[in-house]
């Protein structure tokens, strides 16, 4: 990556990824991107793919079927972690496919119309300093909010941060935060109740994601909507959580939440509800699926997979366009 991704649990300095692309014989093909967080497992997931892929060689082109037929395969193995990745990503080059045949963004397949989606760009653990300079940067170019790494070693540190970006960028543009799952709650609680003057749209991730508990404690003491979700696999993992009211909006990751078949069922989740849905990378195919979302709140724009998408998501006036999208949006360009 040219700007290494700082966060208080750790840097990102590179953004490894599995490349996918099924064929049919309907003579379409569907892509889809896997992305593995370190290379270190990069082989395995490509393995994963290569091998899972030949089990559904020959089947109608009908994602749910496939889903489904997957998830029976693998049920006394589970289908977290690296498989869940994999099957994950499976799913979206079906989805891709199938729009593709139709000719249509995935979106329409879907049954949804395109709708205004307001979108934020990211900031990373980067000090005061660096930290309002980016988001300057995300403000002029149209941006209606920003999400900052944090975490420090104290919380006026912390409000630093925030105090910085919202000098920089005055009062209207939505400032989230994240912690990274770098707290205990009951740290938590004491800091974040600092924040509570501070007009935030969410703080994200206080403690760690599948303590459930732990944020629910962080929840009700706060004023500020608390953010998690990401980590969540699949809609068992949402259920479980809107149960425990471990967060008052939810951030769904493509690559965990199960594909796009996953989504929706997280989709339908959330609206039965009533709680906003966010998204966390994909941005091409995330944008899409929050056309498709009841409850759809903000659109996580990144840039890092520019260099392999051939046609990178659209954003004007800090709105995503999807005027001219084919399929998932996801189509492989050259490296």
């Amino acid at each position: 990556m040219p700007h290494p991704h700082r966060t208080a649990s750790g840097v990102v300095t590179e953004s490894p990824l599995v490349l996918l692309t099924i064929h049919t014989d309907e003579g379409v093909a569907g892509h889809s991107i896997t992305f593995t967080y370190t290379s270190a497992v990069l082989q395995p997931v490509a393995d994963l793919l290569s091998n899972i892929t030949q089990l559904i060689v020959g089947d109608a082109l009908a994602p749910l079927e496939i889903e489904r037929k997957l998830a029976h395969r693998f049920r006394l193995l589970g289908t977290q972690g690296l498989l869940g990745m994999a099957l994950s990503g499976i799913d979206m080059a079906l989805w891709d496919a199938l729009a593709r045949l139709h000719d249509v963004p995935l979106f329409r397949l879907l049954g949804a119309e395109e709708k205004p989606l307001l979108a934020y760009g990211a900031i990373g653990y980067d000090g005061p300093t660096k930290s309002a300079e980016a988001a300057e940067d995300w403000a002029n170019r149209g941006f209606r909010g920003v999400k900052a790494k944090i975490g420090y070693p104290s919380v006026r540190e912390d409000l630093a941060t925030i105090r910085a970006i919202r000098s920089a960028v005055g009062p209207d543009l939505a400032i989230m935060v994240d912690y990274n799952q770098s707290l205990t709650p009951a740290d938590a609680i004491e800091r974040l109740r600092t924040l509570d003057q501070e007009g935030l749209t969410w703080i994200e991730e206080p403690t760690l994601a599948y303590d459930f508990a732990g944020h629910a404690q962080i929840a009700a003491a706060l004023a500020t909507p608390i953010q998690s979700g990401e980590n969540w696999w699949g809609a068992l993992d949402m259920r479980q959580a809107i149960q425990a009211r471990a967060s008052d909006y939810i951030m769904l990751d493509l690559g965990r939440i199960g594909g796009v078949s996953g989504w929706l069922r997280a989709a339908a989740l959330g609206a039965a509800h009533g709680i906003r849905l966010s998204s966390h990378l994909w941005p091409e195919v995330s944008a899409q699926l929050l056309c498709a979302t009841p409850t759809a709140h903000w659109l996580e724009y990144t840039d890092w997979w520019n260099p392999v998408v051939a046609e990178p998501l659209c954003i004007e006036n800090g709105l995503v366009s999807l005027s001219g999208v084919k399929g998932s949006g996801v189509t492989v360009g050259v490296l």
